[in-house]
């Protein structure tokens, strides 16, 4: 998905737009027991009530892609005939109003989902007529053409609240208060089937995950039967670690300094041209900068193979995964030095007299401990 059609449904996802009529809840217990089950009429919730829960439903569609949304694909197989597409085909199509299907589904999250503390899961089957988009961009709900159909979960923890002083009114004093169940925003959610080009595809779902360092593998696999991804930070160390062995003893700081410059140009070029389709990098870009910078043709096929060791044949990534534009970091065992990544100009490696050093141009303002020095020659 885009993020402009992830965009067009969060506006769609609030009480006075959404035709998500009900929130169904499974409240389980940090033991794994179901502690309640409801369903909730959102047009019978108090007002500032439905608006809470529709902003926890929302909170499933935020966050970067690549990082905190990451697209799931399904096998044509399981389209066609698997028990996962159907449970998640049968939640859509009956609005949540197949029980079965229901509970069955409550019980593959309980069964791949623990937490320290309690969750609920909340899921809601909603409906939107998409409008037209007209040339000049604008959208036109008179000329819909078609009714998009979707389920929308959360899972959201359940904490205990801290005890505090309380200030009873009725008798204006303040008291020890009881200590409560306090829902939390979502960890961990989806959207099935996928808005792509503003259109249905049940080839695809939409998981959201609050933590980008977690790719919640048991919970992927019960719910949709598909291989855990990398993560957005397993990314960036893979592809560190396959710069680093692959270029071996070619891997010099111009290196490592024209790859991060590249990539960073790369996505502002793409934010500046505000291009709908999410900016993508593969293993050939990576080698074009490699090239360029002198690396041999030994070291640009073995960086082919490992790539495709460490990602997958013809895999691309989101630079923003492989990089980091608001740091520049050089390390030793015992030193960390952080440039700005848009003045890394100012670092040099160098040997003298067979010593290996790290050089920094210091013309100017240079503090140490907040304590303002002079270079003496």
């Amino acid at each position: 998905m885009k993020e402009k059609e992830i965009g067009e449904l969060r506006r769609h996802i609030r009480r006075d737009r959404s035709n998500m009529t009900a929130i169904h809840g499974c409240f389980v217990s940090e033991g794994k027991e179901v502690v309640s089950k409801f369903r909730l009429s959102t047009g019978m919730m108090p007002e500032n009530e439905s608006e809470k829960y529709f902003a926890m439903m929302k909170k499933v569609l935020s966050g970067a892609l690549g990082k905190n949304l990451i697209d799931i694909s399904f096998r044509t197989a399981q389209v066609v005939d698997s028990p996962e597409h159907k449970l998640l085909t049968a939640l859509k199509d009956s609005q949540l109003k197949d029980e079965e299907a229901l509970e069955a589904f409550y019980q593959k999250v309980m069964d791949s989902v623990t937490m320290d503390t309690g969750y609920l899961i909340l899921i809601g089957a909603d409906a939107y007529d998409v409008p037209y988009k007209g040339k000049d961009g604008n959208l036109s709900a008179d000329g819909s053409n078609e009714t998009y159909r979707c389920i929308l979960c959360a899972v959201c923890p359940v904490k205990l609240s801290k005890p505090v002083l309380e200030y009873k009114a009725e008798i204006k004093e303040f008291h020890d208060s009881a200590v409560t169940q306090l829902l939390s925003a979502p960890v961990l959610g989806f959207l099935f089937p996928a808005f792509d080009n503003r259109s249905t595809n049940l080839y695809n779902a939409l998981l959201y995950s609050k933590d980008a360092g977690d790719n919640h593998e048991q919970f992927v696999s019960a719910i949709f039967n598909t291989q855990p991804y990398q993560t957005a930070k397993e990314q960036k160390q893979s592809f560190e670690a396959l710069l680093g062995n692959a270029l071996d003893d070619e891997c010099s700081l111009d290196v490592v300094q024209a790859v991060h410059a590249e990539i960073g140009s790369m996505i502002q070029m793409h934010k500046e041209s505000r291009v709908d389709e999410p900016l993508m990098l593969d293993k050939e870009d990576v080698k074009a900068v490699l090239q360029q910078n002198g690396i041999s043709e030994e070291k640009l096929a073995k960086f082919s193979v490992d790539y495709d060791e460490a990602f997958g044949f013809e895999t691309q990534l989101h630079p923003k995964n492989v990089i980091d534009q608001k740091r520049f970091e050089i390390k030793t065992p015992d030193v960390t030095i952080k440039v700005n990544p848009e003045r890394s100009d100012l670092i040099e490696t160098r040997v003298i007299g067979g010593v290996k050093y790290i050089l920094i141009c210091a013309d100017e303002n240079v503090e140490v401990n907040g304590v303002s020095i002079n270079i003496k020659e």
